[in-house]
């Protein structure tokens, strides 16, 4: 008997069949087999799958560099605001769904409505090297709207969209720079990345879903839009049930109710009234 607890003599007292509990050769990857198509996704198993193979080095396309920026006077990162200040969210906010959406971002926060500075600055970060401009605030109609008055006379395109929220919008190229201007109201920003921007971000290096899933779900209450505009409402979606209950109020400001959501309610522009009941198209955003 052996002192450690083991056996000191194993006895053999049958075969196995030749090749039993060997792992033969090609039977996970055999010569000739794609192993990682193009456009994939490289996760935790496709890094161990190259790794395995003795594959050093693939070709990707890189995560795009996003420069994102909030602008407004009032705005601060100071935890104890002063008087006329605000802290800053949208530039956090912005920057952690840049990163969810798989693109680098490079926060920068700017705290003068002065279009030189602004311009200066943002001169700076691109000759850094980025691949868009994320803008939030200053696009609007209020006497100073510095991202508007330094990029509207520089070929960057501002309009209103049938949207709610996310009215106002711009867009275009600076020094040869995407550029994507985003309202400053909370709700209205991310709402607004969520439609326009984490679509093109993902597309631009090969996602193989630059979409969120889209699901069709029966109201749990009646709601209302306005006419002539396309609505995005916070929700809760319950899969199992196939509902969707309608999550705070639909102003810009309810930065909380969005933080408790987990879908986005799309209420097309023709129609104003849905009843309990009515089935709507609802973006889930946990995946």
């Amino acid at each position: 008997e052996a002192t450690d607890g083991g056996t000191e003599v194993v006895t053999i007292t049958a075969a196995r069949d030749t090749g039993s509990f060997i792992r033969a050769t090609g039977g996970d990857v055999a010569v000739g087999d794609t192993v990682l198509p193009a456009g994939v996704l490289l996760g935790a198993s496709q890094i161990g799958l190259l790794a395995a193979l003795g594959v050093r080095e693939v070709s990707v396309r890189p995560r795009p560099r996003v420069l994102v920026c909030s602008t407004g006077s009032e705005l601060t990162d100071d935890p104890v605001p002063g008087s006329g200040q605000i802290r800053d969210s949208n530039s956090h906010m912005l920057a952690a769904a840049v990163e969810d959406a798989g693109a680098v971002a490079i926060r920068r926060l700017w705290v003068a409505d002065d279009v030189p500075t602004f311009l200066r600055t943002l001169d700076a970060e691109v000759d850094a090297g980025v691949d868009l401009i994320l803008t939030s605030g200053g696009v609007s109609a209020g006497a100073y709207e510095v991202v508007k008055d330094a990029l509207g006379p520089r070929g960057v395109e501002f309009t209103k969209v049938g949207m709610q929220p996310g009215m106002p919008q711009g867009s275009g190229r600076y020094a040869d720079t995407a550029v994507v201007c985003l309202p400053g109201n909370p709700v209205s920003s991310l709402v607004s990345f969520e439609v326009f921007v984490r679509p093109a971000l993902r597309a631009s290096y090969g996602h193989p879903q630059p979409f969120r899933r889209i699901v069709r779900a029966a109201l749990t209450e009646p709601v209302t839009s306005p006419a002539g505009k396309r609505q995005f409402r916070r929700g809760r979606l319950d899969l199992a049930a196939g509902t969707v209950e309608p999550w705070g109020p639909p102003g810009s400001g309810f930065l909380g109710w969005l933080a408790g959501a987990d879908c986005l309610i799309d209420l097309p522009a023709d129609l104003t009234d849905r009843d309990a009941g009515d089935d709507v198209d609802v973006w889930d955003l946990t995946v």
